[in-house]
């Protein structure tokens, strides 16, 4: 006969797909009731109406039953007390992600100028580091310019907010925020520069992030407010330059890049997205936009090249359907991202978890 015991072992492997933790961990297993072949499970939410609470009966019943003896699992949801939610949120997930004493590394994907692809770096590279078995969160600080949301197919979703604590939004495996989760289609973000650093610190203080293994920070590009409020607040955090092989693109990557020597920010490496477009009908490479760019800009600032990402029509559809085309199995540009993410790692002393050989690529 089962066990409450046994019963809770197998809820330890359930997460919630939100917080990313386990349901035991978190203390949202409320109640474990056993009758026979019959396991009642009580889960509190953190809200009663968190959006993926069908999907966490789902997950425990499908857990629940796969031990011997379970001829029935039955799952209720309650909602947690503001009292546990209060301990939930500061004790246990609201870990401060800026402090030095964070285990998160934090990168700040940055561009001289826009249209290099900065954005869809920033995605890619994140669902490369969850492919490789890192926790990852993407915090989208183009307040003016964001366009994560759709990259990762949760444009129009709002983020729950919860006792004025906001839980990321679960895309791909990743923790998502982005201004563009908070305001309606096509509205205009119409504030001065000191508003900036205002949602900045409210984004970095205010949202459930926990302690990921890495936080991507998608910058708008050039050199302004927001670029200076994250050296500010962030100093810790490394930058990754993003770059075209174009020399136009090239020079005002390397004056962009100056700004970290400026602010004493590490850092670790140059992009060169759009390196050569890959025909879909024979798989020839031609560098469309010219050759070198990345190097040179790499040369210029004694970084090394850690990425050179193809140009594929993957590339076009996946963003277009909100897929990271980093999880296009087998693709030039699956493979160019796990390359990358493992050399990003490896540039932040992180151990790779999971091998890109071994995922697929």
């Amino acid at each position: 006969m089962i066990t409450k015991d046994e019963v809770l072992r197998a809820l330890s492997e359930v997460h919630d797909p939100e917080l990313k933790r386990s349901l035991t961990e978190l203390g949202m297993v409320d109640k474990v009731e056993v009758d026979g072949g019959t396991v009642r499970v009580t889960v509190a939410l953190t809200t009663r109406a968190c959006p993926l609470q069908d999907r966490i009966a789902d997950d425990v019943r499908a857990k629940l039953e796969t031990l011997p003896g379970v001829e029935r699992v039955e799952v209720d949801m309650s909602e947690m007390s503001k009292e546990k939610r209060d301990e939930l949120f500061g004790r246990t997930l609201n870990a401060p992600i800026a402090s030095p004493e964070s285990k998160t590394r934090i990168i700040g994907v940055a561009s001289g100028k826009g249209g290099v692809g900065k954005s869809t770096v920033t995605v890619n590279l994140g669902a490369a580091l969850h492919l490789l078995g890192f926790d990852v969160a993407i915090l989208d600080c183009d307040i003016y310019g964001f366009s994560v949301p759709r990259m990762v197919g949760v444009e129009g979703r709002r983020p729950v907010v919860v006792d004025g604590k906001i839980i990321p939004i679960p895309a791909h495996g990743m923790k998502v925020i982005s201004m563009g989760n908070f305001v309606d289609d096509n509205t205009p973000v119409v504030w001065r520069g000191p508003m900036l650093g205002k949602i900045l610190r409210q984004f970095l203080t205010d949202v459930v992030w926990g302690e990921p293994d890495f936080l991507l920070l998608d910058l708008p590009p050039g050199t302004g407010d927001m670029a200076l409020d994250v050296a500010q607040l962030l100093p810790k955090a490394a930058l990754l330059i993003v770059t075209t092989p174009q020399v136009v693109a090239s020079n005002v990557a390397v004056r962009a890049a100056q700004m970290a020597f400026k602010t004493n920010q590490e850092l670790i490496g140059v992009v060169e997205n759009m390196s050569a477009f890959i025909c879909p009908c024979c798989g020839e490479a031609t560098p469309i936009f010219g050759e070198g760019g990345g190097r040179a800009v790499a040369e210029a600032l004694g970084v090394p090249l850690l990425g050179s990402i193809p140009l594929t029509m993957e590339a076009r559809t996946h963003g277009d359907q909100g897929v990271p085309v980093a999880l296009a199995e087998g693709s030039p540009s699956q493979v160019a991202y796990l390359e990358l993410a493992e050399r990003v790692a490896q540039a932040l002393g992180v151990s790779v978890k999971n091998s890109a050989r071994g995922s697929g690529a």
